[in-house]
Protein backbone atom coordinates (compact mmCIF):
# COMPACT_ATOMS: atom_id res chain seq x y z
CA UNK A 1 0.00 0.00 0.00
CA UNK A 2 1.32 3.44 -0.88
CA UNK A 3 2.14 5.59 2.09
CA UNK A 4 1.24 9.17 2.93
CA UNK A 5 2.91 12.20 1.33
CA UNK A 6 1.01 14.89 3.21
CA UNK A 7 0.29 14.85 6.95
CA UNK A 8 -2.24 17.44 8.03
CA UNK A 9 -2.93 18.35 11.66
CA UNK A 10 -6.23 20.13 12.21
CA UNK A 11 -6.78 22.99 14.61
CA UNK A 12 -7.72 26.65 14.91
CA UNK A 13 -5.11 29.41 14.67
CA UNK A 14 -4.38 31.90 17.45
CA UNK A 15 -3.27 31.64 21.04
CA UNK A 16 -6.82 31.46 22.41
CA UNK A 17 -7.21 28.04 20.76
CA UNK A 18 -3.85 26.64 21.78
CA UNK A 19 -4.14 23.32 23.61
CA UNK A 20 -7.91 23.16 23.16
CA UNK A 21 -9.39 19.75 22.38
CA UNK A 22 -10.08 20.76 18.77
CA UNK A 23 -6.36 21.43 18.27
CA UNK A 24 -5.16 17.91 19.08
CA UNK A 25 -4.29 17.28 15.41
CA UNK A 26 -2.26 20.47 15.12
CA UNK A 27 -0.42 19.52 18.33
CA UNK A 28 0.42 16.14 16.80
CA UNK A 29 2.06 17.79 13.77
CA UNK A 30 3.96 20.23 16.01
CA UNK A 31 5.29 17.28 18.01
CA UNK A 32 6.22 15.44 14.80
CA UNK A 33 8.05 18.50 13.46
CA UNK A 34 10.08 18.64 16.70
CA UNK A 35 10.79 14.91 16.48
CA UNK A 36 11.86 15.20 12.81
CA UNK A 37 13.86 18.35 13.53
CA UNK A 38 12.16 20.40 10.85
CA UNK A 39 10.54 23.77 11.39
CA UNK A 40 7.03 24.65 10.39
CA UNK A 41 6.87 28.01 8.62
CA UNK A 42 3.94 30.12 7.68
CA UNK A 43 3.31 29.59 3.96
CA UNK A 44 0.84 32.04 2.41
CA UNK A 45 0.13 30.06 -0.74
CA UNK A 46 -0.83 27.04 1.38
CA UNK A 47 -2.88 29.01 3.96
CA UNK A 48 -1.01 27.30 6.75
CA UNK A 49 2.15 26.32 8.58
CA UNK A 50 4.17 24.06 6.33
CA UNK A 51 7.36 21.96 6.42
CA UNK A 52 9.13 19.32 4.39
CA UNK A 53 10.23 16.34 6.48
CA UNK A 54 12.00 13.03 6.08
CA UNK A 55 10.22 10.29 7.99
CA UNK A 56 11.30 6.68 7.83
CA UNK A 57 13.46 7.63 4.86
CA UNK A 58 10.48 9.04 2.94
CA UNK A 59 10.11 12.67 1.96
CA UNK A 60 6.77 14.07 3.03
CA UNK A 61 5.06 17.32 3.90
CA UNK A 62 3.64 18.53 7.20
CA UNK A 63 0.78 21.01 7.27
CA UNK A 64 -1.27 22.82 9.88
CA UNK A 65 -3.98 24.86 8.14
CA UNK A 66 -4.32 28.37 9.62
CA UNK A 67 -7.69 29.00 8.00
CA UNK A 68 -9.90 28.07 10.99
CA UNK A 69 -11.21 24.55 11.25
CA UNK A 70 -14.23 24.79 8.96
CA UNK A 71 -12.06 25.98 6.04
CA UNK A 72 -9.25 23.43 6.45
CA UNK A 73 -9.89 22.03 2.97
CA UNK A 74 -8.68 25.21 1.29
CA UNK A 75 -5.22 24.66 2.75
CA UNK A 76 -5.13 20.90 2.00
CA UNK A 77 -6.34 21.49 -1.55
CA UNK A 78 -3.62 24.11 -2.17
CA UNK A 79 -0.81 21.72 -1.15
CA UNK A 80 -2.32 18.77 -3.04
CA UNK A 81 -2.61 20.81 -6.22
CA UNK A 82 0.88 22.27 -5.93
CA UNK A 83 2.62 18.92 -5.29
CA UNK A 84 0.11 16.78 -7.25
CA UNK A 85 -0.72 14.63 -4.23
CA UNK A 86 -3.79 12.38 -4.60
CA UNK A 87 -6.26 12.19 -1.68
CA UNK A 88 -5.17 8.59 -0.92
CA UNK A 89 -1.73 9.93 0.07
CA UNK A 90 -3.12 12.45 2.56
CA UNK A 91 -3.35 11.65 6.27
CA UNK A 92 -5.48 13.97 8.38
CA UNK A 93 -4.83 13.98 12.13
CA UNK A 94 -7.82 15.24 14.08
CA UNK A 95 -9.69 15.23 17.37
CA UNK A 96 -12.42 12.58 17.61
CA UNK A 97 -15.51 12.88 19.84
CA UNK A 98 -16.58 9.27 19.39
CA UNK A 99 -13.65 7.74 21.22
CA UNK A 100 -12.47 8.50 24.79
CA UNK A 101 -9.37 10.53 25.68
CA UNK A 102 -6.34 8.27 25.81
CA UNK A 103 -7.35 6.26 22.75
CA UNK A 104 -6.43 6.60 19.10
CA UNK A 105 -7.74 5.06 15.87
CA UNK A 106 -6.24 4.95 12.42
CA UNK A 107 -8.27 4.35 9.27
CA UNK A 108 -8.51 5.03 5.55
CA UNK A 109 -11.61 6.66 4.12
CA UNK A 110 -14.97 7.15 5.78
CA UNK A 111 -17.38 10.01 6.41
CA UNK A 112 -16.81 13.20 8.38
CA UNK A 113 -18.86 12.32 11.48
CA UNK A 114 -19.94 15.94 11.80
CA UNK A 115 -16.32 17.16 12.05
CA UNK A 116 -16.24 20.52 10.23
CA UNK A 117 -12.58 20.23 9.29
CA UNK A 118 -13.09 16.82 7.66
CA UNK A 119 -16.30 18.02 6.01
CA UNK A 120 -14.45 20.86 4.27
CA UNK A 121 -11.50 18.66 3.27
CA UNK A 122 -13.84 16.09 1.68
CA UNK A 123 -15.62 18.79 -0.29
CA UNK A 124 -12.39 20.53 -1.43
CA UNK A 125 -10.90 17.20 -2.54
CA UNK A 126 -13.85 16.77 -4.91
CA UNK A 127 -15.87 14.68 -2.43
CA UNK A 128 -13.08 12.11 -2.31
CA UNK A 129 -13.11 10.45 1.13
CA UNK A 130 -10.20 8.09 0.54
CA UNK A 131 -7.67 9.97 2.65
CA UNK A 132 -6.34 8.48 5.87
CA UNK A 133 -7.38 9.65 9.32
CA UNK A 134 -5.56 9.41 12.60
CA UNK A 135 -8.28 10.04 15.17
CA UNK A 136 -7.21 11.27 18.59
CA UNK A 137 -9.90 10.59 21.17
CA UNK A 138 -11.19 13.58 23.11
CA UNK A 139 -14.44 12.02 24.38
CA UNK A 140 -17.96 13.40 24.02
CA UNK A 141 -19.63 15.94 26.32
CA UNK A 142 -22.83 13.86 26.27
CA UNK A 143 -25.12 16.03 24.21
CA UNK A 144 -24.84 17.38 20.65
CA UNK A 145 -25.71 20.90 21.79
CA UNK A 146 -22.59 20.98 24.00
CA UNK A 147 -20.11 19.90 21.34
CA UNK A 148 -19.14 23.35 20.01
CA UNK A 149 -18.24 24.69 23.45
CA UNK A 150 -16.60 21.43 24.47
CA UNK A 151 -14.15 21.12 21.57
CA UNK A 152 -13.04 24.75 21.92
CA UNK A 153 -12.16 24.36 25.61
CA UNK A 154 -8.93 23.13 27.11
CA UNK A 155 -9.32 19.65 28.56
CA UNK A 156 -8.81 19.29 32.35
CA UNK A 157 -5.22 18.33 33.10
CA UNK A 158 -5.80 14.60 33.68
CA UNK A 159 -7.62 14.36 30.34
CA UNK A 160 -5.06 16.55 28.61
CA UNK A 161 -2.28 14.24 29.84
CA UNK A 162 -4.10 11.31 28.24
CA UNK A 163 -4.39 13.16 24.94
CA UNK A 164 -0.68 14.01 25.10
CA UNK A 165 0.22 10.36 25.81
CA UNK A 166 -1.87 9.31 22.81
CA UNK A 167 0.04 11.78 20.64
CA UNK A 168 3.39 10.47 21.92
CA UNK A 169 2.37 6.85 21.42
CA UNK A 170 1.07 7.34 17.87
CA UNK A 171 4.22 9.25 16.91
CA UNK A 172 6.22 6.11 17.72
CA UNK A 173 4.52 4.46 14.72
CA UNK A 174 4.94 7.42 12.42
CA UNK A 175 7.49 5.64 10.17
CA UNK A 176 5.08 2.73 9.62
CA UNK A 177 2.20 5.10 8.97
CA UNK A 178 4.11 7.23 6.47
CA UNK A 179 5.33 4.13 4.64
CA UNK A 180 1.77 2.83 4.44
CA UNK A 181 2.32 -0.13 6.78
CA UNK A 182 -0.91 0.61 8.58
CA UNK A 183 -1.55 -2.87 9.96
CA UNK A 184 1.39 -2.80 12.33
CA UNK A 185 0.50 0.69 13.53
CA UNK A 186 -3.19 -0.21 13.92
CA UNK A 187 -2.45 -3.39 15.86
CA UNK A 188 -0.48 -1.42 18.41
CA UNK A 189 -2.48 1.78 18.54
CA UNK A 190 -5.95 0.29 18.63
CA UNK A 191 -5.09 -1.64 21.78
CA UNK A 192 -3.35 1.32 23.41
CA UNK A 193 -4.98 3.07 26.35
CA UNK A 194 -3.34 5.99 28.14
Amino acid sequence: MAGFKLLVGLGNPGSEYENTRHNAGAQWIEALARQSQCSLRSEKKFYGEFAKAYIGGEECYLLIPTTYMNLSGKSVQAVCQFYKIPPEQVLVIHDELDIPPGTVKLKKGGGHGGHNGLKDIISKLGNNRDFGRLRLGIGHPGHASQVAGYVLKKAPSEEYDKIEKTIDESLRYCNDIVRGDLNNAMNHLHSFKA
